[in-house]
């Protein structure tokens, strides 16, 4: 693999620069959030380097765990930023939506399909399960939005339902149907179009690290199947939890 220099880094924020011209050219008004975007970029990827260079040199299972549980927090916090504000014990649901999701993804490709050495093995642990993280994330703030929103602007029908003699779960089911679906169509797309339209990330990053081609696309349809149950599992969590904070004990509507 070639290797990156501090100096290559600098040449490639040549594109940024690039692109903050072009905001100002248009008059687009971008270029303050680029900037600060790009800066983000660069502090938050040196520190996960360090960090990761400290895990990886010292395979402790805490040290995997607490990244891991670092990592959990933060896609949860914005997962829940995405649905709603408003809504009491949202962070709880979805932490333990995304956890449960990524536990059973990730311990079935652990046990059955990779069986590395130890189960807390960094090389493979951490990549894997940011991976299903990131997506859960995105998941489960597109499943809850269109959820919560769909809810909100359907009393009525909803309320229908319920004095017509519906439990609130049978209720709100098309809803909760609707946003599962809603959520899983970028997984559906990927899966559609992959190798023929677009590389994804693993495929090739390992190409441009010298893999065989053939290892690569192996991995990339064990990350994808992988991707398509724990984004299918994350939906239904946080969908069947989000429809109980909807309702009282007494099985009313609750304006949230």
């Amino acid at each position: 693999m070639i290797q990156l220099t501090i100096t290559d880094i600098v040449m490639a924020l040549g594109i940024i620069a690039i692109a903050i011209g072009l905001s100002a050219w248009q008059k687009l008004g971008l270029e303050w959030q680029l900037l600060i975007a790009t800066i983000r970029t660069i502090v938050q990827l040196i520190f996960v380097g360090y960090v990761l260079e400290i895990v990886f040199d010292n395979k402790q299972p805490w040290l995997v765990v607490a990244m891991i549980t670092v990592m959990l927090t933060v896609v949860s916090v914005v997962a829940k930023n995405r649905i709603s504000k408003k809504i009491p014990r949202l962070l709880p649901l979805v932490w333990v939506s995304i956890l449960t999701s990524t536990v059973l993804s990730i311990s079935y490709t652990n046990l059955l399909v990779i069986q590395p050495d130890s189960w807390y093995e960094p090389q493979y642990l951490i990549p894997l399960v940011g991976i299903v993280l990131g997506n859960a994330m995105n998941t489960a703030a597109i499943a809850g939005e269109r959820l919560v929103s769909t809810i909100n602007s359907s009393p009525v029908e909803i309320e229908t339902y319920l004095s017509l003699g519906a439990t609130p779960q049978q209720a709100v089911a098309k809803y909760r149907k609707d946003a599962v679906r809603a959520a899983l169509i970028p997984t559906l797309n990927l899966m559609m179009v992959v190798g023929i339209v677009t590389l994804p990330g693993i495929v090739t990053g390992q190409l441009l690290s010298g893999i065989n081609p053939l290892d690569a696309v192996a991995y990339q349809i064990l990350i994808i199947f992988l991707l398509a149950f724990a984004n299918l599992v994350t939906s239904l969590l946080i969908t069947y939890s989000l429809c109980r904070q909807f309702f009282n004990q007494d099985a009313q509507l609750q304006n949230l």
